[in-house]
């Protein structure tokens, strides 16, 4: 069956769909429940630094950003269902190497898991450093994922049904999302660091269930004639790189990322650190896509008449007002509780809320005025690297993260006592005046990003007048 040439007028969706949705959302639960952990796996578990592991991670993270276009390019020409087929291979085999690698380095004298790890020589051992193919693999399969299911979604759609299509598919996202993050608590509590290992257990079954419904009922081998080469796509990249008004957006843009960010990077370890193991990092991140799904349409409508930038422009200066007040949970050191919780977790989530907020007004409008800015007829071209952003932030932000935790809110495990450990962490809110300082300085780039365009824009009118006058 060709559904890309269903009936403009059907109202219903084809198996092929649902197929395709059902396996993002466990390929979803799968990823956010390891990346949520990501940087405790790799300190706790494999006895990184927060440095090496803030890099580690974010270079992942930006490797996800950066090669889903060329995947995609690869998909058209292979179909998509032997890609998602080679995705989800490549996944499972990840996610269960994750989960059977530290064995081996124990095996080795290396290390005991139990509900805290100990160490008898890992931490000077260069065989940790393996970790670094089996993040690849994972990296390469799940770069697959987002062009394949998105391009099956918009081939098993028609023009009546695509809206509602897409928001069937942005619902499996978060669900998955959001159930992925939810098995954390339960299996860090449980099992402790052990917990951190076992998880990578059930993402191997989730990609694994995944591949079997792929080649059992995905039957579309679809290949797309007009697609694009890996030499044209990286052609397109260089003249993105080239477009001094899209690059200097994607580098301003950046810095909302690089604080958005921090919700994997630096939250976890600093509410774990500062109030205590009985908080639920992996809860607390979910009240972020929570928020955008309660928000997004009111704050898209309440902004229907205003331009991109100006909605862009607003959500830049929530985000310090969402940095500060995560860092101020020290504030309230002598009162035992907020709304139930420690201070510190109570402050940290009602950060996310607004960090929630200011990406209802920055997300959807982006994508419209970054195409605005791409030369005309070549606005498809760009928009396949309208996540250079995601790719900058990662790096910086994941990077910046290793830095600051070790400056200021170091792990409690290398001190011998509690009281040296409070001397080390006694300014560990700093931590949040920096990524407080990097979004308001990103909010008044982009104000001034705004005026310089304008201007520009004005000057060409005025040439192209006295031109033809």
């Amino acid at each position: 069956m060709n559904n890309s040439t269903s009936s403009s007028t059907q109202q219903g969706f084809p198996k092929t769909f649902w197929i395709a949705n059902g396996v993002e959302l466990l390929e979803r639960a799968a990823y956010y429940g390891v990346f949520i952990v990501i940087t405790l796996y790799l300190s706790r578990i494999l006895g990184f630094t927060d440095v090496e592991a803030a890099w580690l991670a974010g270079a992942f993270s930006a490797g996800l950003y950066f090669l889903p276009t060329f995947s995609g390019a690869l998909a058209d020409k292979i179909g998509f269902r032997g890609a998602l087929l080679l995705a989800f291979g490549l996944l499972t085999v990840g996610y269960a190497a994750l989960a059977v690698f530290p064995a081996l380095l124990e095996g080795q004298g290396l290390v005991e898991y139990g509900k805290e790890a100990t160490y008898h020589g890992l931490k000077e051992a260069d065989i940790r450093w393996a970790i670094v193919p089996i993040l690849i693999v994972i990296m390469i399969g799940g770069s697959f994922i987002k062009a394949v299911i998105t391009g099956t979604v918009a081939k098993c759609t028609t023009t009546a049904n695509r809206a509602k299509g897409f928001s069937i598919f942005y619902m499996m996202v978060n669900i998955g999302a959001f159930s992925g993050k939810t098995v954390v608590k339960p299996l860090r509590e449980s099992m402790g660091d052990l917990g951190l290992i076992n998880l990578n257990y059930f993402a191997a079954s989730m990609t694994l269930i995944a591949f079997f419904s792929i080649f059992l009922f995905f039957k579309s081998t679809e290949t797309n004639s007009e697609s694009k080469s890996l030499g044209e796509i990286w052609n397109a990249l260089i003249k993105v790189l080239g477009n001094g008004r899209l690059i200097s957006l994607t580098i301003i843009i950046s810095g909302f990322w690089m604080v958005q960010h921090q919700l994997y990077a630096t939250m976890p370890k600093y509410v774990l650190r500062m109030a205590g193991e009985g908080s639920s990092p992996s809860w607390y991140a979910n009240v972020n896509p929570l928020v955008v799904f309660l928000s997004v349409s009111l704050v898209t409508a309440m902004m229907s008449k205003r331009s991109a930038l100006s909605s862009m422009t607003i959500g830049m200066f929530i985000m310090p007002v969402s940095a500060l007040l995560m860092a101020s949970g020290n504030m309230f050191a002598g009162t035992e509780t907020i709304l139930g919780m420690h201070p510190i977790a109570a402050m940290m989530i009602i950060g996310i809320v607004f960090q929630g907020l200011a990406e209802c007004f920055i997300s959807p409008r982006f994508l419209e005025y970054f195409s605005l800015q791409a030369p005309k007829g070549e606005e498809g071209l760009y928009l396949g690297f309208s996540h250079l952003h995601s790719f900058i932030s990662s790096l910086l932000g994941f990077g910046l993260s290793g830095y600051l935790l070790e400056a200021y809110c170091p792990d409690p495990r290398i001190f011998d006592t509690h009281a040296e450990w409070a001397a080390a962490a006694s300014h560990a809110h700093y931590i949040w005046y920096f990524f407080a300082a990097i979004a308001t300085v990103s909010a008044v780039s982009l104000i001034i990003y705004g005026a310089v365009i304008k201007r520009l824009d004005a000057n060409k009118t005025e040439e192209v007048e006295l031109a033809t006058a």
